[in-house]
């Protein structure tokens, strides 16, 4: 049976002070004095109690830490051969947690040390989210959770305020829960709910990299690769199609492929042109994660990038320097995204009257080896 754990009571009792001289002693030392807190830190440390943050949130309507929320964004990792053992949700093998040692074989660190294994936008956005919240003393707490209000929610429910990102159940779900307190939408367009966003700069990101792939290396048939339902996708096909339009080069009317990350990559379309010899000279992928399987589908059909057809992503995440071909993107400032969505938060904690922020962040064009360019 679990011993009950100490309660604020307990130390009371025993140190013969109020529940308040208790609180004190850990949040307001300077209330009391030297010798009564001492005392009443003696008497914790000797029968294990901790004082409680929730319990702490609950008297004062606050709990002082932020929240970081994903919907959809979590994939399977790439497989290269059968799993020692089934896998879990997360797409790793759990090991027996009463093991004292556990073979290589068994950990599956062959699968963890793809670079590809993880959602890395998430990743780096929440790293800059973390940092942000650590430089300013607040906790945060991570959730995901897809199809439910349920999820974002009890989230909420924890939290001061919620940052939030995208995913194709994200806008259904919000819409179905109010959400009172500060809320941070990620690549999420401007609407009339009332909660901040923050942005990349879609279109002049793709723009600047289509004018490269136009002006510098004279490529005039291109193709764009990503699902329209994805607001970000969306953005960047517009972009897309406008600078084309600009450049005197013509503009395909939809995607050649409409792919999404999360969902089986078959590359269907992309697949029927190849084998039509039908293919554009440039494919534009929606993002890092689109074209990376791309370039490893292409390497299996001995289609060659650049020599036979560009690639290029958008996102910059770190497994783009690390394929074969490296490849050209557009990077987002993902780290900066997480620090200013964490400000926004604890901005508005302090002026919840402010009115909702829409921050939009510049990115730049990377050049390397899968549109042609040197390495």
């Amino acid at each position: 049976m679990t011993a009950r754990r100490p309660t604020v009571y307990d130390v009371a009792e025993r140190a013969k002070v109020s529940i308040a001289t208790v609180s004190f002693a850990f949040t307001r030392p300077d209330q009391i004095s030297a010798t009564t807190r001492e005392r009443v830190l003696g008497i914790a440390r000797e029968i294990g109690y901790m004082p409680s943050a929730s319990a702490r949130g609950l008297a004062r309507g606050k709990t002082g830490a932020l929240g970081l929320h994903s919907f959809d964004l979590l994939i399977e990792r790439p497989q290269t051969r059968e799993p020692v053992d089934p896998v879990g949700e997360a797409g790793g093998a759990a090991p027996d947690p009463g093991a004292s040692f556990v073979p290589w074989d068994d950990a599956g660190d062959e699968f963890l040390a793809d670079p590809r294994a993880f959602p890395l936008y998430v990743d780096e956005v929440q790293r800059g989210f973390e940092l942000e919240c650590r430089a300013n003393g607040r906790p945060i707490m991570l959730s995901s959770g897809s199809g439910t209000t349920t999820s974002v929610a009890e989230s909420a429910g924890r939290v001061d305020g919620l940052a939030i990102f995208p995913g194709p159940s994200a806008a259904t779900t919000l819409a179905q829960v109010s959400l009172k307190m500060p809320i941070v939408l990620f690549s999420t367009p401007p609407g009339e709910d009332g909660h901040h966003r923050v942005l990349a700069d879609n279109a002049g990101g793709m723009r600047e990299l289509v004018t490269h792939l136009v002006t510098d290396h004279g490529i005039t048939s291109l193709g764009f690769v990503g699902a329209l339902r994805v607001a970000d996708y969306r953005e960047r096909f517009e972009a897309f199609r406008e600078t084309l339009t600009d450049l005197g080069v013509a503009a395909p009317d939809e995607p050649l492929d409409d792919s999404l990350l999360g969902e089986d990559l078959g590359y269907t379309a992309v697949i029927e042109a190849l084998r039509a010899g039908t293919l554009p000279r440039a494919l534009v992928c929606a993002s890092d994660q689109l074209a990376l399987p791309l370039l490893d589908l292409f390497a299996a059909e001995g289609v060659r990038v650049p020599d036979d057809v560009v690639v290029t992503g958008f996102d910059g995440i770190f497994a783009g320097r690390l394929s074969t071909p490296s490849l050209t993107t557009v990077r987002q400032p993902m780290e900066a995204m997480g620090r200013t969505a964490a400000r926004l938060l604890m901005d508005s904690s302090r002026s919840p009257s402010a009115e909702p922020a829409v921050v939009r962040l510049g990115t730049k064009l990377v050049v390397r080896a899968s549109c042609g360019c040197a390495a």
